[in-house]
């Protein structure tokens, strides 16, 4: 490939960005710094860009979205109420039955076994409840778990408070909506918290609110790809100077964005090749990443309405929850991330576990924010070890569990 080839396929990727910005604008909405962004994001993609043609690259999407198994696994549905009377999604996968495996587990860890354990995971901002699809398949049977979709996310009602009276979502919002998933699907008995992302802060929010919650039920902790606060700092990879005028207009401009949402999904729709790069970008760091798995996350981030993204994004600047940390302190926590994360760098999840000394940190080598999908194997053979710990899985079981 020659010099010259690879230059013009950036340029060609930076025009196309810098095209899309310009729709933006002539459809009445500030879209400069949705320009800024992909033009940012354009260089990493254009040598991609160049091996692949644009109407095979769409022949391609339609394929993985016809074929791809990811997203599929379904249990047994709920419906929890939030305090706004949100109604908030959740299914559960029971343990199979018995077969000796609660004998096995109430003989290894005594009292604590004598309830199921359910492990409740949280999943982040503009994702699902099927972004643990992975970590389902493996403890399918193995553990009761609960996975639910965040308030106006995937198949959980849109926030009745945002929706009727405007009121900005709060990342302690959805610690209570935890609070009242949990009430719903596994009242009783001890639990293991995980959360990805906007997960992770969720669950931190949920202590912070009820630590007699955590104090009195909660046996064990995974924190993945997270962050306890100083989001506001995140630069996503781009040069300083740009992404500080980022941050000065993007609050703006998703709000114009969000105010005429049917318009602006018919722009998203139109640039969707585009942003597939983008979005490739900013959740992968392996090169060699499954098509399938990276449409898999486009799709989930693709059906979050412009609206919902504008809504939640400025509930993370605001998000400050370290002190929130000391409830997890007696409790066996894993705080895993991506060493290349653009959205919540590995940093932050330094920066809990030395909050958490007696936590295991684990940092992913060539995994970026979707670690659970770049690096499945990795995230469900520590969690399976958290889970031994708590006493969620007797050992036996657990090392069937992360073999898949």
């Amino acid at each position: 490939m020659s010099e010259s080839s690879t230059g013009a396929a950036a340029v060609e990727a930076v025009t196309e960005a810098a095209t899309a910005a310009g729709n933006w604008r002539r459809a009445g909405v500030a879209g400069a710094a949705i320009g800024v962004i992909a033009a940012g994001a354009a260089a990493g993609v254009a040598i991609e860009r160049l091996t692949v043609g644009r109407g095979m690259r769409k022949k391609a999407r339609l394929a993985l979205d016809a074929s791809g198994p990811y997203g599929s696994l379904r249990g047994m549905p709920g419906t929890a109420y939030a305090e706004d009377g949100t109604e908030l999604f959740y299914e559960v996968d029971e343990v199979e039955p018995d077969g000796g495996r609660a004998a096995r587990a109430r003989g290894r860890f005594g009292r604590r076994a004598a309830a199921p354990v359910t492990v409740v995971f949280s999943h982040g901002y503009c994702l699902s409840q099927d972004s643990w699809h992975f970590q389902r398949a493996a403890l399918r049977g193995v553990v009761r778990a609960v996975y639910w979709d965040q308030r106006s996310h995937a198949r959980s009602g849109r926030g009745v408070d945002q929706l009727e009276s405007g009121v900005p979502v709060s990342i302690d919002d959805l610690g209570r909506d935890l609070k009242a998933v949990i009430d719903a699907a596994a009242p009783e008995g001890p639990l293991v918290l995980v959360g990805h992302s906007m997960g992770g802060m969720t669950t931190m929010a949920l202590a912070d609110q009820f630590p007699e919650l955590i104090r009195e039920r909660v046996v064990g902790v995974a924190l993945v790809g997270t962050s306890s606060g100083q989001l506001g700092q995140v630069n996503f990879g781009l040069p300083v100077a740009g992404m500080n005028a980022v941050r000065r207009v993007l609050p703006g401009v998703l709000r114009a964005l969000g105010s005429q949402a049917e318009l602006v999904e018919r722009g998203r729709r139109a640039t969707a090749d585009l942003f597939a790069g983008v979005i490739k970008r900013y959740s992968f760091s392996s090169k060699d990443v499954d098509p399938a798995i990276a449409r898999f996350a486009e799709r989930m981030i693709e059906s979050t309405p412009i609206d919902v993204v504008a809504e939640f994004y400025p509930a993370f600047t605001e998000h400050d929850k370290a002190e929130a940390l000391t409830h997890f302190a007696d409790l066996p926590v894993l705080v895993l991330a991506g060493e290349h994360d653009m959205v919540t760098p590995s940093g932050h999840s330094e920066a809990i576990a030395e909050r958490l000394p007696d936590a295991e940190l684990v940092l992913v080598p060539d995994a970026g924010h979707m670690v659970m999908l770049e690096h499945p194997e990795v995230v469900t053979d520590r969690l399976v070890e958290l889970l031994a710990r708590a006493g969620g899985v007797p050992v036996a079981d657990g090392a069937a569990a992360s073999r898949g």
